[in-house]
């Protein structure tokens, strides 16, 4: 397989990555007057995150319509902690990620949301009082969350990044890698058409995440051999899926698509951020020794040196490594020359979905 390198500074790719989503820029096009506030809640074992957005049409660039973000939070709430051991979510879990979501409901209500999806993924899914804590949610906030299946989570992921898989390429592997399960997503393009989209030709969903891992073998300090245990486990997991798709056509631009804190946190290492800027990790290209290179600078950092990165930071520290042992499993049973960070996924997906159901964007955004 040929070796194909990014194009241009990192700078510039993840500008143009930006562009294509349009965050925050401009002012919709008279020609188009958005009657809907639109928000998607994301509420992973990890992390709480929420997008406020409108849709921004352009008349005159068909296929290029695009999502207008007017607000956004996110909060690490761990609301996983735990799980895999006691099957429950516990209590302190509970009561942190009600008062996060108490926050998503002020900045829904400031800003007018007239549609929102609102899920709640593999926490939920898994624990024996996952409804319940569905309802106590209801009851304290007024919010609604979905618990979503497997499929429909790697289905908003893939089409809230597949706009940033390289156009030439025959196929792209999309990763989610998430607090309590990792998704996988095999994209073929079976034939080419007005917007150069993908088919979701193949998907996988493991329980097998950062919090599970990192609770199971530990994350504050991670020797090599326990790395390399996390690793390998990872692996046994991955290597059904890799089976299946063995004989998938692989053109000489295939490459890995990847969109989780993990990833994004690799980026802003490999970038040498001081603190981390969504603007420049966003759409970025990483070659397969830049990978390499991060995953061994943030092995090399103590528990206290990833504390004190501007990119990973203490709610991070000790679930990182666990990260980029997935991510290593996937590497190595899916050789690729590069890998493309994406920080959007789910929400986004969602977002999308939402507008184009309602005519407010055309297929292809």
């Amino acid at each position: 397989m040929d070796r194909v390198r990014e194009t241009g500074p990192p700078s510039t790719a993840s500008a143009q990555a930006a562009r294509e989503l349009q965050i925050g820029v401009g002012v919709a096009p008279e020609a188009f007057r958005a009657r809907e506030t639109y928000a998607a809640l994301d509420l992973g074992t990890n992390n709480c995150r929420l997008l406020i957005a409108r849709p921004e049409r352009r008349p005159r660039r068909r296929g290029n319509d695009c999502l207008r973000i007017i607000d956004a939070f996110s909060r690490i709430v761990r609301l996983g902690e735990g799980l895999g051991k006691a099957g429950r979510i516990s209590e302190a879990a509970i009561e942190r990620t009600i008062a996060a979501l108490d926050i998503c409901r002020e900045k829904m209500e400031a800003r007018g949301v007239t549609r929102s999806r609102l899920v709640a993924t593999q926490a939920c899914r898994s624990a024996a009082n996952g409804d319940e804590f569905i309802e106590r949610v209801r009851e304290r906030t007024g919010l609604r969350l979905d618990i979503i299946d497997r499929e429909t989570e790697a289905r908003f992921a893939a089409r809230g990044c597949g706009a940033l898989a390289d156009p030439a390429a025959e196929s792209v592997l999309l990763f989610d890698i998430g607090g309590g399960s990792t998704e996988l997503v095999w994209l073929a393009r079976e034939r080419r058409n007005d917007n150069g989209a993908y088919a979701f030709r193949a998907w996988t969903s493991l329980e097998l995440g950062v919090v599970t891992l990192a609770e199971h073998f530990g994350g504050r300090s991670v020797s090599t051999e326990i790395f390399a245990a996390m690793a390998q486990q990872a692996r046994e997991s991955l290597t059904p899926f890799a089976q299946r798709m063995a004989n998938e056509r692989r053109c000489p631009r295939f490459h890995l698509l990847g969109t989780s804190g993990t990833v994004t946190t690799l980026a802003g290492v490999h970038l040498g951020l001081e603190r981390y800027n969504r603007w420049r990790v966003d759409g970025l290209w990483m070659s397969d020794d830049d990978a390499s290179r991060a995953i061994m600078r943030l092995r090399a950092m103590n528990f206290e040196e990833r504390v004190a990165n501007g990119c990973i930071g203490p709610q991070r520290a000790d679930l990182v490594l666990a990260g980029c042992a997935i991510f290593e499993a996937i590497r190595g049973l899916f050789p690729a020359p590069r890998t493309r960070i994406a920080d959007r996924g789910l929400r986004e997906g969602m977002l999308l979905e939402l507008m184009e159901a309602d005519g407010a964007l055309t297929r292809g955004a």
